[in-house]
């Protein structure tokens, strides 16, 4: 019997040579069909022939010119990145900085202004800097801040700018409401990770025997973590309630809100042609008591995004699934270090950095359905910027 071939996104893990690069498109083998546990769902809902008929098709995207668009200017934005910025020293009403992983964030009294950076984040440390996802991250969460204000409502006041955010100060929970439909990951608290070890009651959810990776859950579930300053770790709902970080009431509204907002974001996200296959919420309780989702959601930070075309049969096939988040990257760091006790990582290849670039510039214009506003070169980031937020503040 003929072996099928069938474009891939992401390498079979099985067969990744570590002195290699990986091309970023190229033809992969079926390989061995994992045993699945039946009394678990695997279906994914089939789109109508009008929805296939309206997705991108994300093969001949993967080899059009467009896309070869894209990775040349992100090459030719790789010295440009948005890898820092310092409001604070040049807007007289922001008062300090908190440098984190991804975001600037500055004090402006009764608001926070929020900076997202060119920053790559994963393992708890930054890997690299990429080119535009800044932009892109800040641009997608806004579209589904917008969406989801029916579900709960959101710490947002303004946009000046296309990477800014300017929010309400509130309180933040010191809980990560981290929201699964699927047994995958590579970090040390995916739920592959640990189910893989034999753990079978994981953050208050127990767990069947027989799941294999990438296979979907019989039901969403969470799995919150505390927000660490080093590394998050896993906590149950009891945990969380007695430890006082949160009260009964809070937990309860909040992973309920977590739950309709994934579920939510799953439905939007298949009509485009894509699994939301997991995610992370972050929420808050502003001046009033409202409780208020802030940070971001479901950006390819925060998220892992699958084709949802291929899935079924990359599944069967024992292949990682074609996914655009970071995901990918993930993976070249753990075949080429150990990120998590290496004190200097190795550093990212042009081609994987130029790669994610336009995964994530796919995945904006995929979900939102338009078109990604390239920065205007003319014109330095961070003037911009710097004139953007001092014109926005100057409203408030």
């Amino acid at each position: 019997m003929a072996t099928q071939l069938y474009p891939s996104l992401n390498p079979p893990t099985k067969t990744l040579n570590k002195t290699s690069l990986f091309p970023s498109f190229y033809l992969s083998k079926s390989i061995i069909k994992p045993k699945i546990n039946t009394s678990s769902s695997l279906s994914i809902k089939v789109l109508s022939l009008q929805q296939q008929q309206q997705q991108p098709s994300f093969d001949s995207l993967s080899n059009s010119e467009y896309r070869d668009s894209i990775i040349h200017a992100a090459k030719s934005s790789l010295s440009n990145c948005l890898s820092e910025t310092n409001l604070h020293l040049s807007i007289p009403a922001l008062t300090s900085k908190i440098r984190g992983k991804v975001r600037d964030i500055y004090d402006a009294g009764n608001y926070l202004v929020l900076v997202t950076t060119d920053r790559q984040s994963a393992f708890d440390r930054v890997l690299a800097s990429i080119p535009f996802k800044g932009q892109v991250l800040n641009e997608t969460s806004l579209w589904w801040f917008d969406k989801t204000s029916h579900i709960v409502p959101n710490a947002v006041v303004s946009r000046p700018d296309r990477n800014v955010t300017i929010a309400k100060k509130c309180s933040v929970f010191p809980v990560e409401f981290v929201v699964r439909g699927f047994v995958t990951g590579s970090t040390d608290t995916s739920l592959w990770t640990v189910y893989n070890k034999g753990v079978r009651n994981y953050c208050g959810n127990a767990l069947l025997d027989g799941l294999v990776k990438n296979q979907k859950l019989p039901a969403n579930i969470l799995t919150p973590t505390t927000k660490a300053a080093d590394h998050d770790v896993p906590v149950t709902p009891h945990e969380i309630v007695e430890r006082g970080l949160m009260t009964q009431d809070e937990y309860d509204e909040t992973s309920q809100k977590a739950l309709c907002l994934f579920k939510y974001g799953q439905r939007i996200a298949m009509e485009h042609g894509l699994i939301l296959v997991d995610t992370k919420y972050e929420f808050g309780k502003g001046p009033d008591g409202t409780i208020l989702l802030i940070d971001e959601v479901h950006t390819p930070d925060s998220s892992r995004y699958w084709i949802a075309n291929s899935y079924k049969e990359r599944f069967q096939g024992g292949v990682e699934p074609d996914n655009i988040d970071k995901e990918f990257l993930r993976l070249w760091f753990k075949d080429h270090c150990n990120p998590y006790e290496d004190k200097v990582l190795p550093d990212a290849p042009e081609e994987l950095v130029c790669e994610l670039a336009w995964r994530y510039i796919f995945l904006f214009e995929t979900i939102t359905k338009s078109k990604f506003q390239m920065p205007v070169k003319e014109e330095p980031i961070r003037d911009r910027i710097c004139r953007n937020v001092s014109l926005a503040l100057s409203s408030l």
